[in-house]
């Protein structure tokens, strides 16, 4: 027996900012009992993330892009990304391109991980989550000043995922990344 949740509909938005990428729009939606009530939400095209491996004399290591991130007002170790800011593109493409434009690798196998809720009491956004393997390095095709200023490095799985543990590591695509990669990886030595 399947218990179905009760009935909320979402009735319309009223934009009050459109950004270059994001919009904010007031929400008003209609409760079970038929009460009207709004929410602040950031409308997003999505985004991807990109958990690079390669094997580095047999050891597990990710690349990973260390960048100035303005909103939190300081640099942040993590896997290569971005906005699904290209109208119609499949999230795969944009995988793929962002892995070019912010590691030059580019992927001779793309694997889909998972996708998740950025942050599901504020925005749509959902982020779709690749494992790229058999890579090749070509030139980067940056883009802006934080990509033109980022660094890109490279650590051992193991190494990475202890930072994770330690709480040095806090993005939570490269979170999500490291620990789904680990663990498939562990299996898979079963």
């Amino acid at each position: 027996m399947t218990n179905t949740p009760p009935a909320f509909r979402h009735l319309g938005d009223r934009l009050v900012h459109q950004g270059y990428i994001w919009n904010v729009a007031v929400a008003t939606f209609e409760d079970p009992h038929g009460s009207l009530f709004e929410r602040d939400v950031v409308r997003s095209p999505g985004a991807v993330g990109v958990v690079p491996l390669l094997f580095d004399n047999g050891v597990p290591t990710v690349v990973f892009v260390r960048q100035y991130r303005g909103p939190l007002d300081q640099y942040v170790l993590e896997v290569p990304a971005g906005m699904r800011d290209v109208p119609g593109e499949p999230p795969e493409l944009t995988a793929r391109r962002e892995l070019i434009e912010e590691a030059g690798l580019d992927a001779g196998h793309l694997e889909y991980l998972t996708h998740y809720f950025t942050s599901a009491g504020m925005t749509d956004s959902v982020l779709h989550l690749y494992l790229a393997t058999d890579l090749s390095s070509v030139e980067r095709d940056v883009h802006g000043p934080e990509e033109t200023h980022m660094d890109v490095v490279r650590l051992p799985l193991h190494e990475a995922v202890e930072m994770v543990v330690r709480g040095e590591i806090n993005d939570a695509k490269t979170v999500i990344g490291l620990l789904l990669v680990d663990r498939r990886l562990a299996h898979a030595a079963d």
